[in-house]
C-alpha cells in the first residue's frame, strides 16, 4: 500500500515562521505560502535547474515589497536571500533560490494608466505583456518586444531579463522603451528611476542616501571606464543583457540608470512598478513563408533577405517544423507550408512585412517576392504570403510555440536549454552555425534549432537526459565549446534569455571592467540579499556554477525511466508555462486562470507529481505495482484500512494530501492535452494518482455516486416523476448537498427511447445489424448517445436521429454500454478498464460490419480516442465520429433550408473539443455554410461545468468564476436575431444553471432549418 509521503525538512522552517508573523506584524497584505506543495512548484523554471525555496511571498502593492525589505534587513534574517520571479518561464534558473521568492504576477497585476496621447502605458510588475497588449490595442497602441512567451511573460520578468525576440532589429529590446521605473531597493528605499539630465543628476548625486551613492558610483564607473565599456560591449542588435554600462548615456546625453537595471535579474532591485513607452499597431502586415530543402540554405538567404528591409526574419529548422506538424496549431497553418512535388521542407524562413497603408504593403511584398524569383538559381523551394490578421497570428503562434515542442518528443532524451541564446553578428550567423553543429554532431546528440537570424540570435537544444551520468557532463563540455564559438566569432552566449547559472562565465567574458560590475552590485546591494550569486558576485557568495546548482534530471533519476514513462508526461514538463495563458478565452488551464495559483496548472501539477513518484521511489514503493495489488485487495478490508488511515493523526502532514489538492480542482477538459506543446495530460496522469490516494484514505460520498451514475440514472429514469419531485424538493437539495453535490438536472418529459421508436428507429445490437444487406449498411449510422444526453437532454439525440432520415440515411441507436467516463476522471480504473472493455467489443463488431459510428457528446465521444486509446488491453479499433465529423463527410446529402435565415448563429464548443479535435471545429462551419448560413465561432474559454465538476460544492466558486470570465457575455447576447449554441451537454446545463436559459446544440438547430 502506498506509504505516507513527508518531504525533507527545512533548516529555515522555524526562521521563515517568525520572518512570516513579522511581515503580518509590519502589515503586510499580500501571502505567504511556506508548504511543500507551493515550494515544489516554484522550485523549476524553464531550464534544466531545480532549486527548492523557502518560502513564496505575493505582495500586493509596493508597499508590500517595502515592508518584505524592512523584514529581511532585521539581524534575525540576515542569511535569508531574496529573490524575485515573474512568469517563472526562465531558461537559465534566473529566479530560482534556496531562498525566498517574490512573485509579483498574482496580485500586482494591475494596468494603472494608459495615455494614448503620449503613448505611454503605466503598469505594475505583474502584468502580462499581452494582457498589457489586449487593453492598448482599442488606442491602436501595442508594447513593441515580441516574445514567444508573450502570454505569460511578466512586464517585471521582461524588464528584469531585458527580454526581445521576433523583431527586435526594428523595435530593439525591453530596455528601449523603459521610460521609468518604481524600485524597492533591499534596505526598503523608494524610488522611482527615470532618465535624468546633468543638472538634475548632479543634484542627485550630492544627496546623502542609498540613491545618492547608486548614481556616483555608476556615473563615475561610466565616465571613467568608457573606453574599455566600449571596447568590452559587442556591436549587436542584442548587445548585453543587465548591467548595460555602455548605455548609461542615452543618445540625448540623459543619464539612464535603467540601463543598468533593465536584464539584472532581481539582483539589484525589486521592481514594482514601470513606465512604458508604447507604439502605434502597424497598419497593414504581411508574412512570406519561405521553405527550404537545407536548413544551412534558410540561414544564409536570411541576409538576403534582412538586406530588403524587411521588418524581420524568423528561421525554423526541420525539427520544430516536424513537431509543429503534430500540435494544435498546424492545421490552421498547413496550407501555408505545403509538402509539394519538390518534397518535404527542412528549414523555412518567416519573413515579416509591416506597411502604413495597403498600396506600401503591396510595393514591399513585390520587392521581396521580386527577389525570391528573378534569381537564375533559387536557393527556396517556394513560398507562401499570409495576409489576413488571422492568419499571421497562428503562423506566429507556431513559432512562439517552438520552444515548448522541442520538449515533445518519445523518450527520456529530449532537447533542452543551457546555450539557446547566443548572439553572433548575422553576417557570421552561418559560418557560426555549421561549426556549432558539427560540435553537437562530435558529440553525437540531436537538437532543434529556430531564432532571430537578423539578429544573429538562434536557439538551439541538444538532445539530453539529464538523468544519465554520460550526459550531465556534457552540459558543461559544450557550454565551454560554445562560450569559446561565441568568443570566436565576436558574439555572447547570453544573447537573450539572461545569464542566471550561467553567470560564472561573466568574470572572464567582461575581464578588467568585471570588477566594476561588482561595484555596481555592492552599491545597489551591500548585504548581497538580492538574487546572489547571479551576473556579479558580492560580498559573500561566489557566483553560481552550472555544474554546481542541482538539475532536475538528478530528482528524475530517482524515480527512474519505466515510472516516469507510466505517468503520462508528467515528468516531461519542461516548465515552458504555456498552461499560465492570461487569456480568459483561452482553454488551458481554467482552474489556474479562476485561482491565479499555479499550483493549480498542468505544470504545477506535474510538478507535485515528479516530487511525489520520487518519495515514492525514495520508499522503494513501484506506483505500477501497487495499482494492481489494490485492484486485487479485498474491499471491506481495505475500507478498514482506509478508515484508520483517514483518522490518523500522524498522516496529516503526507505530501499526498497537498498533491490531492491541487488535482481537486482539475476541471479534467483534457485542454492541457490538446494545448500543452508536451503534450502535459493532467487528466490522464490525475486519474493514475486517485486510484492510489484513495486507495490509502477514504472518498468523499459524492464520488461512488458519481461514479456510479452511468448505471443508476437509466434505473431512475424508470421513475421520472419520482426522481424530479425529491430533486426539485428541499430536502432532496439538502442531501444532495450533504453528499458533496449541486442540485441535480431534472429529466424532462420527452422520452428518447418512446420518440426513437416513433420514428421507426431501433436499438443497434450486431445481430440485428448483420443481417442487413450490403446496400443497407451503407444507408445505416448509429447513433451513440451517452447517458447524459439520453435522460436529461433527449431532445438533442432526437434532432440527430431526424437529421440522419432527412439525410436519407437509416439510423440506428446504440444499445446503453456505459462510456466510463466518470469512472476514470474519479481514478475508478480497475472498474473503467471493465466498462470500456464492454463498450469497446460492442463498438468494434458494429465497426466491423462497415456501418458508420456517431457520437453526441464531444467530451464522451473524445474518450474513446484518449482515455480508451491508452487502455492496457486491446485497443478500440472502431472509428466513432463527432457529429460534425459524419455531416462533413456528407455535405452533398444535407438537404436546404426552407426558407432564407434571418437569424446569426453562433457556436461556443465544448473545451475538449476545441483543443482534442480542433479540426473539427472549422466542419461545424462547412456544414452551416452550406446551408448558405455564416457560423461565428465564438472565442471563449471554459463556461465552469466540465462534466460533473460544476455540479461539485466544492468546486461551484471557481466554476462560476469561469462563466464569467467569457461565457457570460456571450450567453447575453442570445435571443431576438441571434442564436447562441453549444455542443457540450454540460456547457448547456451551466447555461440553463447560471442563467436560467436553454441554448440549442447545433444539430437541433440544422434539424429545424432544413426541410
Amino acid at each position: 500500500m502506498i506509504p505516507r509521503l513527508v518531504s525533507a525538512k527545512d533548516s529555515h522552517k522555524q526562521q521563515i515562521g517568525a520572518l512570516g508573523r513579522r511581515l503580518s506584524a509590519l502589515g503586510f497584505q499580500g501571502d505567504v505560502e511556506t508548504d511543500d506543495g507551493a515550494r515544489t512548484v516554484a522550485s523549476t523554471d524553464n531550464s534544466i535547474y531545480q532549486l527548492k525555496p523557502a518560502a513564496i511571498l505575493y505582495p500586493r502593492g509596493a508597499d508590500d515589497l517595502k515592508r518584505i525589505a524592512t523584514a529581511i534587513s532585521e539581524p534575525a534574517f540576515s542569511d535569508l536571500a531574496i529573490t524575485p520571479r515573474g512568469g517563472g518561464t526562465g531558461t537559465n534558473g534566473q529566479s530560482l533560490t534556496s531562498g525566498i521568492v517574490i512573485d509579483c504576477s498574482r496580485h500586482m497585476n494591475r494596468i494603472l494608466e494608459i495615455d494614448p496621447v503620449r503613448k505611454i502605458a503605466r503598469v505594475e510588475a505583474g502584468v502580462v505583456k499581452d494582457q498589457l497588449n489586449k487593453a492598448l490595442k482599442p488606442y491602436g497602441l501595442f508594447f513593441a518586444p515580441e516574445l514567444s512567451t508573450s502570454n505569460r511573460a511578466t512586464i517585471g520578468g521582461m524588464i528584469s531579463t531585458d527580454a526581445c525576440g521576433q523583431g527586435s532589429c526594428l523595435y530593439g529590446k525591453t530596455s528601449n522603451h523603459i521610460l521609468g521605473l518604481h524600485l524597492v531597493l533591499c534596505d526598503g528605499t523608494n524610488w522611482w528611476s527615470r532618465p535624468l539630465g546633468e543638472a538634475e543628476l548632479e543634484q542627485i548625486k550630492a544627496r546623502k542616501d542609498r540613491i545618492g551613492e547608486i548614481h556616483r558610483v555608476v556615473d563615475a564607473i561610466a565616465r571613467d571606464k568608457s573606453e574599455l565599456i566600449a571596447a568590452t560591449f559587442p556591436k549587436l542588435n542584442r548587445y548585453m543583457t543587465g548591467y548595460d554600462l555602455a548605455h548609461i548615456r542615452r543618445e540625448d546625453g540623459r543619464f539612464d540608470l535603467n540601463a543598468v537595471l533593465c536584464g539584472s535579474e532581481g539582483t539589484l532591485a525589486m521592481i514594482a512598478e514601470a513606465e512604458l513607452n508604447v507604439l502605434p499597431i502597424p497598419a497593414q502586415s504581411a508574412l512570406i513563408n519561405i521553405r527550404y530543402g537545407d536548413f544551412n540554405t534558410a540561414l544564409e538567404d536570411a541576409r538576403r533577405l534582412v538586406a530588403l528591409k524587411v521588418a524581420s526574419v524568423e528561421t525554423v529548422d526541420e525539427k520544430v517544423l516536424g513537431l509543429a506538424k503534430g500540435d494544435i496549431v498546424w492545421s490552421g497553418i498547413a496550407r501555408f507550408f505545403p509538402e509539394d512535388a519538390s518534397g518535404v521542407a527542412n528549414g523555412i524562413n518567416i519573413v515579416e512585412v509591416l506597411a502604413d497603408d495597403r498600396d506600401e504593403l503591396a510595393r514591399k511584398l513585390a520587392d521581396v517576392t521580386a527577389a525570391l524569383d528573378n534569381s537564375s538559381t533559387p536557393r527556396h523551394k517556394g513560398y507562401t504570403i499570409a495576409r489576413e490578421r488571422a492568419e499571421i497570428e497562428a503562423i506566429w503562434s507556431m513559432r512562439k510555440r517552438a520552444v515548448g515542442l522541442l520538449g515533445n518528443v518519445e523518450g527520456p532524451v529530449r532537447p533542452v536549454p543551457f546555450v539557446e541564446d547566443t548572439a553572433v553578428p548575422p553576417e557570421h550567423l552561418a559560418a557560426y552555425i555549421r561549426e556549432f553543429r558539427a560540435l553537437l554532431d562530435a558529440a553525437e546528440l540531436d537538437y532543434g534549432m529556430f531564432g532571430h537570424v537578423d539578429a544573429g540570435v538562434l536557439h538551439v537544444r541538444p538532445a539530453l537526459d539529464l538523468t544519465r551520468a554520460d550526459h550531465q557532463p556534457l552540459v558543461r563540455k559544450i557550454s565551454d565549446g560554445v562560450v569559446a564559438l561565441t568568443r570566436k566569432y565576436g558574439g555572447v552566449l547570453w544573447g537573450e534569455h539572461g545569464k542566471g547559472v550561467r553567470s560564472e562565465y561573466v568574470p572572464e567574458f567582461f575581464g578588467d571592467l568585471y570588477p566594476s560590475l561588482q561595484d555596481v552590485k555592492r552599491t545597489f546591494d551591500p548585504e548581497d540579499r538580492l538574487n546572489p550569486g547571479k551576473i556579479a558576485s558580492g560580498a559573500s557568495r561566489p557566483l553560481l556554477k552550472i555544474d554546481d546548482v542541482s538539475l532536475r534530471g538528478d530528482f528524475d533519476r530517482v524515480i527512474g525511466n519505466d515510472i516516469r514513462a507510466a505517468f503520462d508526461n508528467a515528468a516531461h514538463c519542461n516548465g515552458n508555462g504555456a498552461c499560465f495563458d492570461f487569456d480568459a478565452t483561452s482553454p488551458m488551464c481554467p482552474s489556474f486562470k479562476a485561482t491565479g495559483d499555479r499550483r493549480y496548472s498542468p505544470k504545477g501539477r506535474a510538478a507535485l507529481m515528479r516530487e511525489w513518484l520520487r518519495l515514492l521511489a525514495e520508499r522503494q514503493v513501484d506506483p505500477k505495482r501497487e495499482a494492481q495489488v489494490l485492484r486485487r485487495a479485498n474491499p471491506f478490508g481495505n475500507l478498514l484500512r482506509r478508515m484508520l488511515n483517514s483518522l490518523n493523526p500522524a498522516n496529516r502532514n503526507d505530501f499526498s494530501h497537498e498533491v490531492r489538492a491541487a488535482m481537486d480542482t482539475c476541471l479534467a477538459c483534457k485542454a492541457c492535452a490538446g494545448q500543452c506543446p508536451v503534450k502535459v495530460s493532467v487528466p490522464a496522469f490525475r486519474s493514475k494518482f486517485l486510484e492510489l490516494y484513495y486507495g490509502r484514505y477514504l472518498r468523499p460520498l459524492k464520488d461512488p455516486i458519481v461514479a456510479a451514475i452511468e448505471t443508476t440514472l437509466p434505473v431512475m429514469a424508470r421513475f421520472k416523476s419520482g426522481y424530479n419531485l425529491l430533486t426539485l424538493s428541499s430536502v432532496g437539495q439538502a442531501l444532495t448537498r450533504l453528499a458533496g453535490l449541486t442540485v441535480l438536472p431534472a429529466m424532462p418529459a420527452i422520452s428518447l427511447e418512446r420518440e426513437a421508436a416513433r420514428l421507426g428507429v431501433r436499438i443497434a445490437t450486431p445481430e440485428r445489424l448483420a443481417k442487413l444487406s450490403t446496400n443497407e449498411r451503407g444507408q445505416a449510422v448509429v447513433i451513440i448517445a451517452d447517458v447524459f444526453s439520453t435522460h436529461f437532454d433527449p431532445a438533442v439525440v432526437i434532432a440527430a436521429l431526424k437529421l440522419a432520415l432527412k439525410m436519407g440515411f437509416k439510423p440506428w441507436l446504440a444499445a446503453s454500454q456505459g462510456n466510463g467516463k466518470a469512472l476514470h476522471v474519479h481514478g475508478y480504473l480497475g472498474r473503467f478498464e471493465k466498462a470500456a472493455a464492454k463498450s469497446r467489443d460492442y463498438l468494434d463488431r458494429i465497426s466491423e460490419l462497415g456501418i458508420t459510428l456517431v457520437g453526441i457528446d464531444p467530451s464522451m465521444t473524445l474518450t474513446y480516442r484518449s482515455e480508451y486509446a491508452a487502455l492496457p488491453f486491446a485497443r478500440l479499433q472502431a472509428s466513432v465520429l463527432l457529429l460534425q465529423e459524419w455531416l462533413a463527410a456528407n455535405l452533398e446529402r444535407l438537404p436546404q433550408p426552407q426558407a432564407s435565415q434571418q437569424e446569426r448563429f453562433t457556436l461556443l464548443a465544448h473545451c475538449t473539443e476545441r483543443t482534442n479535435a480542433p479540426a473539427a471545429l472549422k466542419q461545424w462551419s462547412t456544414v452551416f455554410e452550406i446551408l448558405g448560413i455564416k457560423l461565428d465561432m465564438a472565442d471563449v474559454g471554459c463556461c465552469g461545468m466540465a462534466g460533473t465538476f460544476g455540479h461539485e460544492v466544492r468546486n461551484r466558486a471557481i466554476s462560476e468564476k469561469l462563466y464569467a470570465m467569457s461565457w457570460q457575455d456571450r450567453i447575453a447576447e442570445n435571443g431576438n436575431q441571434t442564436v447562441v449554441m453549444a455542443t457540450g451537454f454540460s456547457c448547456r446545463s451551466q447555461v440553463a444553471k447560471i442563467d436560467r436559459q436553454t441554448i440549442p446544440h447545433p444539430v437541433e438547430v440544422l434539424e429545424r432549418l432544413i426541410a
